[in-house]
């Protein structure tokens, strides 16, 4: 195979066989073709677009560049989740544990954040000792004696996708549908599961900024997992505005902790038990949408979820205490409250502030290399359509510098929409793809 031949039928929008695309990904991976010809390829297919045979063929290729997890020793059904990302969005800590409460197993390949959007990684290693770095057999280990195990993508899952992501960040070649879908789904499927749900956002505070984008993405993420062989639904969902009430790392183990005992964030509730349900039902678990969340809201009533969590937490390294004792978490040395202007109701949240906010206090990451700090963040945001009066509190920023506080308080100042009139807040799930 001559790389350039390939990059020029791409190029000129012809269509490529399987042997091309796969002895491409397959000369990448090994590293006989140089970044440079795959800058040139993925700039072809950002242009040129895939169809749905190459896109399927492409993420297939991805997948088996590296290990694919072997699951087929635990006798349950695997499931997991995945999320385009978005500002407060911790469904992935609640959910992983409420599901394994319910009889399946999760394996979840987890990763960090990067800009606005926070990273489950991230999260988790806000609880002291938590280890997100498990080997193989350790991963199947947690799995297997507890049901469900968080962790990062090793070197051997999806190697092409490790290479082609860090590459396509920098050559402006992010946002193409293709490229996009083969590299959520090879890393997705190559945990082994059995079923995928996926959340696609779109909003202010996502990647995928109008509910047409995001629809277009959530199709084509579906019907190339399903040219695989793959059983998966997905749903677009509005990221407007925060998913509830905290954003910042240790701040959203805290709301998860409570969405677990059955008194979180209403919007945080909603969308994990309707992810939660899909799920169930895929797996055969539950019949119909009502008994799956049923057997979702026994599980967390009875503390069955909680203590899955805990014992996650426990196998993983983490200090499971913590998830009892919020003091055992780290803490921000400031605690400053952000004060409504004036009395109204609020129109809008604009959840890019906010998250721009949380990486301004150290939440976040501008580079992949940047440490995050675990305790910063803000708690306590306002939703949309609360009536406020002046004076009250629309946010608390925790912080640990006053002159990154400040700023941040700049930016809060300018998210928060006011209205003289009732508002009606918005739909959280805009659309159900299967």
């Amino acid at each position: 195979m001559i790389p350039q031949w390939i990059i020029e039928k791409k190029r000129d929008g012809q269509g490529l066989t399987g042997d091309e695309i796969r002895e491409f990904v397959e000369g990448y991976t090994r590293g006989d073709i140089p970044d440079y010809q795959m800058a040139a390829f993925a700039m072809a297919v950002f242009f040129r677009g895939m169809s749905e045979d190459e896109t399927a063929i492409l993420t297939d290729a991805m997948m088996r560049s590296g290990d694919i997890l072997d699951t087929s020793a635990i006798p349950l059904p695997k499931v997991d989740k995945h999320s385009t990302g978005g500002v407060g969005d911790k469904i992935s800590l609640p959910l992983a544990p409420l599901l394994a409460a319910c009889g399946v197993a999760v394996p979840m390949i987890s990763g960090r954040g990067l800009g606005i959007t926070g990273g489950t990684l991230d999260k988790l290693e806000s609880i002291p000792g938590f280890n997100v770095r498990l080997p193989e057999e350790q991963f199947l280990a947690v799995l297997r004696d507890v049901g469900c195990a968080m962790s990062g993508q090793t070197a051997r899952l999806a190697p092409a996708d490790r290479k082609l992501y860090a590459l396509r960040d920098v050559t402006a070649t992010v946002p193409s549908v293709p490229l996009i879908v083969s590299s959520i789904l090879s890393k997705k499927l190559a945990e082994g599961v059995d079923h995928l749900v996926l959340d696609v956002k779109c909003g202010r505070g996502a990647f995928m900024k109008t509910p047409e984008s995001a629809r277009e993405l959530a199709g084509a993420l579906v019907r190339t997992a399903r040219a695989m062989g793959k059983s998966v639904r997905a749903l677009v969902t509005d990221m407007n505005q925060p998913l509830g009430r905290a954003a910042g790392n240790a701040l959203e183990i805290v709301e998860s902790v409570e969405v677990l005992l059955g008194r979180g964030p209403a919007d945080v509730e909603l969308l994990t038990l309707t992810l939660g349900a899909e799920l169930l039902q895929m797996a055969g678990v539950a019949a119909s949408p009502a008994e799956a969340v049923d057997r979702l809201r026994e599980a967390i009533r009875s503390g069955a979820a909680m203590a899955k969590f805990r014992a996650m937490v426990r196998a993983q390294g983490g200090d499971a205490e913590a998830l009892d004792d919020f003091n055992r978490l780290p803490a921000a040395s400031i605690q400053a409250p952000l004060a409504a202007p004036t009395t109204g109701w609020i129109g809008g949240v604009d959840a890019e502030r906010v998250g721009r906010a949380c990486v301004v206090l150290g939440a976040g990451r501008t580079r992949t290399e940047d440490r995050v700090d675990p305790a910063v963040g803000v708690s306590g945001l306002a939703k949309i359509g609360e009536r406020v009066e002046k004076g009250r509190i629309l946010a608390v920023v925790h912080a640990n510098d006053e002159g990154r506080l400040a700023e941040a308080k700049r930016l809060l100042s300018g998210a928060f929409i006011f209205s003289d009139r009732p508002v009606e807040p918005p739909a959280l799930i805009i659309e159900r793809i299967a």
